[in-house]
C-alpha cells in the first residue's frame, strides 16, 4: 500500500512539474516592464566598471533596454556576448528570479584562425581626439567564457541582485542546449555582429531558425547593426562592418519572425555610410530592430 501511495505522489510531481513550469513562466511574462527610473538606476549603479561607463555613450543602454521591454525573471540569450557588455545589463535588469546566457562560437583548434578584417571604425568618432598618441599592440581579446565568469563573479562578490550569467560556448548554428531549444527563452539579443557573421561563413538561415525554435511564442528577438547602403546586403561585413537593414531583415523574417517596432535612438541620417568610421566624423548610422515569434 505505502509502495503504491509514493507511486502516486512520485506521478502527480512529475505530471504537476511542466505545469508549475507553466505557471512560473506566465507569471514572468506577465511581469510589467522596468520603469525608465528603475533602468536609470541600474545605469547608474558605481559598481559598474569604468570600460562599461565609457561604453555607454555609444551605446545608449537606457534606450536599449526600454525599447526591449526588459522584463524581470525571464530568460534571455545574449548570441556573439564578447566581452559581455550587453550580457551584464541583460543579468543586471532581469533580476536574481531570471537567467541569462551568453553565447559565443568554440575556437576550433584544427581549423586556421579566421584572416584578420579591417578594424571596427568608432561609432562616434567625434568624442575621440583627432591627435591620440598611438596605442601599443594590443594583446588577443580574452574568450568570451572567460570574460563572462569575471562579470558573474564581481556581481555576486558586489552583492549585486542579478540574474546568474552562464557562457555557452556553441556553434551559431546551435546556439542553445536542448533544454532550452523548443521555447526555453524569452528574449534572445544579438547587438552589432550580425554582420559579421557575413565573414566568418555562419549559416544565418540555420542561426535564425534556431533562435525561432528557442524561444516561447511571444518571445523577443531584438538585433541592433551599423546600417550599411542599399543594394549591399552583407558583402562589405569584413570591411566597412555594416550590414544592409532591408537584407536583414529579409533573412529574419524568412524564419518565421515579424517585425514588432524599430528604435530610432541611434540613427545618423547624415552618414554616407561609405566607409568604416564616417568621413566627416559622426556617429554611425545604426539600426535596431525587434521582431516577436507569433
Amino acid at each position: 500500500m505505502k509502495s503504491g501511495i509514493k507511486g502516486l505522489l512520485v506521478a502527480v510531481s512529475v505530471s504537476a512539474g511542466p505545469f508549475l513550469n507553466a505557471q512560473a513562466a506566465a507569471a514572468q511574462q506577465g511581469s510589467p516592464p522596468l520603469s525608465s527610473e528603475q533602468i536609470a538606476q541600474i545605469v547608474r549603479s558605481p559598481d559598474r566598471t569604468a570600460a562599461d561607463r565609457a561604453n555607454d555613450g555609444r551605446r545608449k543602454p537606457e534606450q536599449m533596454l526600454d525599447f526591449i521591454g526588459i522584463r524581470p525573471g525571464i530568460v534571455a540569450v545574449d548570441l556573439s556576448a564578447s566581452g559581455g557588455y550587453t550580457t551584464e545589463l541583460l543579468a543586471r535588469a532581469i533580476g536574481p528570479s531570471g537567467k541569462v546566457y551568453g553565447q559565443s562560437r568554440p575556437r576550433d583548434p584544427n581549423r586556421a584562425p579566421t584572416p584578420p578584417v579591417a578594424p571596427e571604425g568608432n561609432s562616434n568618432p567625434a568624442s575621440t581626439p583627432s591627435a591620440a598618441p598611438a596605442a601599443a599592440p594590443a594583446s588577443a581579446p580574452r574568450p568570451s567564457p572567460v570574460a563572462l565568469a569575471e562579470r558573474e563573479n564581481n556581481l555576486r562578490s558586489n552583492g549585486v541582485q542579478a540574474a546568474p550569467i552562464v557562457a555557452l560556448s556553441r556553434p551559431f548554428e546551435d546556439p542553445v542546449p536542448s533544454e532550452l531549444a523548443a521555447g526555453g527563452v524569452d528574449l534572445a539579443t544579438l547587438m552589432f555582429n550580425y554582420h559579421d557573421l557575413g565573414h566568418l561563413g555562419v549559416d544565418r538561415a540555420a542561426m535564425n531558425k534556431a533562435v525561432f525554435g528557442a524561444l516561447r511564442s511571444g518571445g523577443l528577438y531584438v538585433i541592433a547593426d551599423h546600417s550599411g547602403r542599399p543594394g549591399t546586403g552583407i558583402s562589405e561585413s569584413g570591411t566597412l562592418h555594416r550590414i544592409e537593414e532591408a537584407f536583414l531583415r529579409q533573412e529574419v523574417e524568412a524564419a518565421g519572425f515579424k517585425l514588432k517596432d524599430e528604435g530610432n535612438f541611434l540613427r545618423n541620417p547624415n552618414d554616407p555610410r561609405d566607409k568604416n568610421t564616417p568621413d566627416p566624423p559622426q556617429p554611425k548610422d545604426e539600426f535596431v530592430l525587434k521582431f516577436v515569434k507569433p
